[in-house]
């Protein structure tokens, strides 16, 4: 754990001067310890995410692996007909199926290595991370329990286990969505609080720079300015 960084000056009171958006991203030594947010709370929502990955790739495998002979085809289990399947599959690539033509020996090592730099690049943005931004708590951790949840299955097997089919059935033909499994829903929910919150800071950060520079350009309560010039004579009485 770092030290604590310089702390701020002291405004007098009554500034104009903006002050800093909580929500904004800090460099680690820029944040005091006890505003940082909390790696009990990333521990506790990554190994949910993560465990929930794991049992569902669990049961996915035992339940919808193998031959189906009434259907002389893959085990399917429907869950809304005609648009979401259970259906196992074994991908060697990366999100829709990306890359997953290269040879074994390159293909394994190369997404071994992006899992564990995506793990350690989202433990020290958590680093950077106030308290205070729950969105981006939520997202950095979701995030990280779906990456451990796909390395453990390139690990165990030089894939990664996907179960969840979405399809839309139009003129008899079937339009589907690549095969994904949880670990995949908790990466995009992560990314998607994590773009809020950035967005949300951004526009925290405008809005001051705004109000200071109305509030420069007229005095408080709105008066505009007495005139410096002496009065104009006034005229001779009639």
């Amino acid at each position: 754990m770092s030290s604590d960084g310089p702390h701020a000056p002291h405004e007098p009171h009554g500034s104009l001067a903006p002050r800093a958006s909580t929500a904004a991203h800090l460099l680690p030594d820029e944040i005091p310890p006890g505003e940082r947010a909390s790696l009990t709370f990333m521990a506790i929502v990554a190994s949910v995410s993560c465990a929930a990955d794991l049992a569902t790739k669990a049961w996915a495998h035992a339940r919808l692996a193998g031959f189906d002979p009434k259907r002389s085809g893959p085990k399917v289990l429907t869950v809304i007909p005609d648009h979401l399947d259970f259906i196992f599959a074994q991908n060697p690539g990366g999100a829709w199926s990306f890359l997953r033509s290269l040879p074994d020996g390159l293909r394994r090592p190369f997404f071994l290595f992006v899992s564990a730099a995506a793990i350690v690049f989202i433990f020290s943005i958590y680093r950077r991370v106030h308290r205070d931004q729950t969105a981006m708590k939520w997202g950095l951790a979701l995030a990280l329990g779906g990456a451990m949840g796909n390395l453990v299955d390139r690990i165990r097997y030089g894939w990664v286990i996907d179960f969840i089919d979405v399809y839309v059935s139009r003129g008899g033909q079937e339009f589907h969505w690549p095969t994904f499994n949880v670990a995949d829903i908790a990466i995009v929910a992560g990314v998607i609080l994590m773009s809020t919150d950035m967005i949300a800071s951004a526009r925290n950060a405008s809005a001051p720079a705004a109000d200071a520079g109305g509030a420069s350009a007229s005095p408080a309560g709105g008066d505009p300015p007495l005139s410096a010039e002496a009065p104009p004579p006034a005229p001779p009485a009639s």
